[in-house]
């Protein structure tokens, strides 16, 4: 426990932003981790049925399809919450813990640009695919819906992660993360 919450203050996750942010990253992981899990039964189900001779459930790979799409987004953000992603430090372990902890600041932050980026890229192609009204083939499932899910993620993700950065790099504003 002590150490998971060092892991914390190093990574900046500590204070009361953060105790709105977490639960908000763990419910958008776990609807992801649903959608999936029910897209899996599903599947499972259209193999089994076509495998006894019933047929199998129309449009089931275009369900995959979708919901895969959709709800890749929706991990992001407690990956983000939890420094998930890769980080290599090759270069950097020689520098004093404080070095250390401003460069990764300012990599995280430039993470949250590259997020917000990405965000706003998706939700101007929301809009662009909602006015052509494309549906999928079989399912005739809008294809847009796909991309709110996708916006909400990487919208959440640069919002934790600008977060996160910021106590980082200034120094002044880690009393910000305690409570």
């Amino acid at each position: 426990m002590a150490e998971r919450l060092e892991n914390e203050d190093w990574q900046g996750v500590q204070g009361p932003l953060f105790k709105i942010l977490r639960p908000i990253c763990w419910t958008s992981a776990g609807i992801g981790g649903l959608a999936i899990f029910g897209a899996a039964i599903v599947v499972t189900a259209s193999v089994i049925m076509r495998n006894v001779g019933l047929g199998g459930i129309r449009g089931d790979f275009e369900l995959v399809e979708l919901v895969c799409a959709a709800c890749a987004s929706l991990f992001l953000p407690l990956c983000q919450l939890n420094k998930g992603h890769v980080m290599v430090d090759l270069f950097t372990a020689w520098m004093p813990f404080k070095a250390q902890r401003r460069l990764d600041g300012i990599w995280t932050l430039l993470f949250a640009f590259v997020w917000g980026l990405l965000c706003w890229r998706l939700s101007i192609g929301l809009e662009e695919i909602h006015s052509y009204g494309d549906k999928t083939m079989l399912l005739r499932a809008p294809v847009w819906w796909v991309y709110v899910p996708a916006v909400f993620g990487t919208a959440l993700s640069a919002i934790v992660a600008f977060a996160m950065s910021l106590p980082m790099i200034f120094s002044s504003m880690r009393g910000m993360e305690r409570t």
